[in-house]
């Protein structure tokens, strides 16, 4: 399966054009190609399996419905992943969201030490916490730069905000991040972008 990681922007320019002519299968190629990525945004902007599924279903449904509109000229990939923010957004806001599922953390080691491994737990617990305690869009920019390794131009793009806007967010959202989970725990505030990652 490609990942929008791999393939060049320059070549969704003829299989867009194709869509525009009404070629599904070249559709199918983009859905192929931008799905991993798309799954994985929806994923850490809704912390649910089935909601990020259909998520990123409607934004798919959604771009290939806006699609004679768009210039074959401009990127798909950073298109379609700003409808797949926006959306998502939205369905936080909306607070439809189910919350059946928590977000699998990954272990240290083979074989933590169960104190340890507890306070991993504990750490993501309060960092899930602090990160739904943000603002939106804050938390979604954080969740985009400091997860998904979106820089801030693109993140600026798919939340059509200035670049200097989504910089400021980051930087008060860290702030934010290192007072909250600092109370959590003395001395860890330091360790904010390490439980991002």
């Amino acid at each position: 399966m490609e990942d929008a990681a791999h393939a060049p922007e320059r070549d969704d320019w003829p299989l867009v054009a194709r869509v525009q002519r009404g070629d599904g299968t070249a559709y199918d190629i983009l859905v192929r190609r931008y799905m991993r990525r798309a799954f994985s945004i929806a994923y850490r902007l809704l912390e649910n399996r089935a909601d990020a599924e259909d998520l990123v279903q409607e934004a798919f449904v959604a771009a290939l419905e806006a699609i004679d509109g768009f210039e074959p000229r401009r990127p798909f990939g950073p298109w379609l992943f700003r409808i797949v923010v926006n959306r998502g957004l939205n369905a936080r806001k909306a607070r439809s969201i189910r919350r059946t599922e928590t977000i699998p953390g990954d272990a240290v080691s083979a074989n933590p030490s169960p104190h340890r491994e507890a306070e991993r737990e504990e750490l993501r617990t309060a960092l899930r916490r602090a990160l739904n305690g943000l603002d939106e869009p804050r938390a979604a920019i954080v969740r985009l730069h400091e997860l998904e390794g979106f820089s801030s131009p693109e993140i600026a793009a798919m939340l059509d905000l200035a670049d200097g806007t989504v910089r400021w967010h980051l930087h008060r959202a860290r702030a934010e991040l290192r007072e909250v989970l600092g109370a959590f725990r003395p001395g860890i505030g330091d360790e904010v972008e390490e439980g991002l990652s």
